[in-house]
């Protein structure tokens, strides 16, 4: 590949040998080193490729074989310069792109967020921009270690976070974590000390059924617990002969808890809906749209067209492309069109029928929902109500369900015997 580009940068030429000797012809390249490649027969004669140096060499040999060498084709940027030599403003053009693109790949231009849920680009970009990262900084002025240790200590969610630049742009990957326990975290501070968990209540219930995994049970089946209380404990005590607690293992509690419980349970919906009317061009019997081009140069914006109207109401949509030369190499201008849409609109009101439908339709996907995440449903006792207003179902659902969430544990004091207190131990 590299030879490839050498020979194209300097030059060659494809020639064709004939004659009788022409043998004697390449014997002769030979002992005066003049280098011949891509060699094929054409009938009685022989074409090849020889640099532009070589060519010059070929008199002698030509006139001492009594062969006769014609040109094919000539290959090369000397042959294309030579060719264009009169084009000044086409290469004055091309070394002035080459110039901006050089330019323009020593700036970010695009930053691609992933792996966000709970936050969006915008929140992200925002927070980014009071750190001074935004589109148009150097890339020599790109921190990634600050980056990433800016957004680990200004959300909480986020576990884990990674920057990089590709090309002209700069990606940032998130990691949230919906179910962070501080325990853990502080765990994670001090990995040298180790701390136990407990399985606490999220709810009040009574407890069904207790199968515990690690740790101590702290109910049994049948009690009545609240919200906050002690289910499993992480704290397993450690007893001498006599009986007596001389210490504690500590764990991290692990159970299969499932306790009867009621749920509250709450939807409401408007008694109609907005319907639209479109226009429609009386021509063409399309939808009457105004349409806006825009470009952006930067910070600026060239538009084309116009949708302002004068219709009450509207919708409008669109879209917005950035420039992309490959993959990661974006450059500061983009491309997009607005579309507005006038209509008109009025409200349509929901049968009795239709309400009670979609209102069943909602709560039974609740009801699924719940099934999914390992609820059942021991009793029913929701109802529908039409108001003048809106639409309700409200009621309680019996229910059980997987019960308790992971909670750090408090230390328990080891109780001090009086042999203990005689001996000073």
């Amino acid at each position: 590949m590299l030879l490839k580009i050498i020979r194209y940068a300097k030059g060659y030429i494809r020639i064709r040998i004939t004659g009788y000797s022409t043998e004697r012809f390449l014997n002769a390249c030979s002992h005066r080193g003049i280098i011949l490649w891509g060699l094929e027969p054409k009938g009685r004669a022989y074409e090849m490729n020889i640099s532009i140096p070589g060519f010059r060499k070929l008199k002698p040999i030509i006139r001492k074989t009594g062969t006769k060498v014609s040109i094919v084709e000539r290959f090369g940027l000397p042959f294309f310069l030579h060719k264009y030599r009169k084009r000044k403003m086409f290469f004055a053009g091309a070394l002035l792109f080459a110039a901006l693109i050089f330019l323009m790949s020593r700036y970010i231009w695009n930053i691609d967020i992933k792996g966000n849920l709970t936050y969006t680009d915008e929140t992200l970009l925002k927070f980014l921009k009071t750190r001074e990262v935004e589109n148009g900084m150097r890339v020599s002025e790109v921190d990634c270690a600050r980056i990433v240790k800016d957004i680990r200590k200004e959300y909480d969610d986020i576990i884990w976070v990674s920057a990089s630049i590709q090309g002209t742009r700069l990606i940032i990957q998130v990691k949230e974590n919906e179910d962070t326990i501080p325990a853990m975290d502080e765990a994670a501070e001090n990995p040298d000390q180790e701390k136990p968990t407990d399985i606490v209540a999220d709810r009040d219930c009574v407890i069904t059924r207790i199968v515990p995994r690690n740790g101590i049970p702290m109910v049994s089946e049948g009690a009545e617990v609240k919200t906050g209380d002690v289910l499993v404990s992480g704290q397993v005590p450690v007893m001498d002969d006599a009986g007596t607690v001389i210490a504690y293992q500590y764990h991290e509690s692990d159970a299969d808890i499932q306790g009867r419980t009621v749920i509250e349970y709450q939807d409401e919906m408007d008694l109609g809906y907005e319907e639209k009317e479109y226009y429609y061009d009386k021509k063409t019997h399309l939808p009457l749209e105004k349409n806006e081009y825009f470009l952006k140069l930067g910070r600026y914006t060239l538009e084309f067209g116009n949708i302002r109207n004068q219709y009450r109401a509207w919708e409008m949509y669109g879209y917005e492309k950035q420039l992309c030369i490959a993959e990661n190499f974006y450059l500061p201008i983009s491309y997009g069109k607005k579309t507005a849409r006038p209509y008109e609109s009025g409200e349509i009101k929901y049968s009795k029928k239709e309400l009670q439908q979609r209102m069943s339709r909602k709560f039974q996907q609740y009801c699924k929902d719940l099934e999914k995440k390992g609820v059942e449903i021991i009793e029913n006792d929701v109802k529908i109500y039409t108001g003048s207003q809106k639409a309700e179902a409200k009621g309680r659902l019996t229910v059980q369900m997987p019960i308790g969430r992971q909670a750090e544990s408090r230390l328990r004091e080891i109780p001090v015997t009086e042999e203990q207190d005689e001996t000073g131990e």
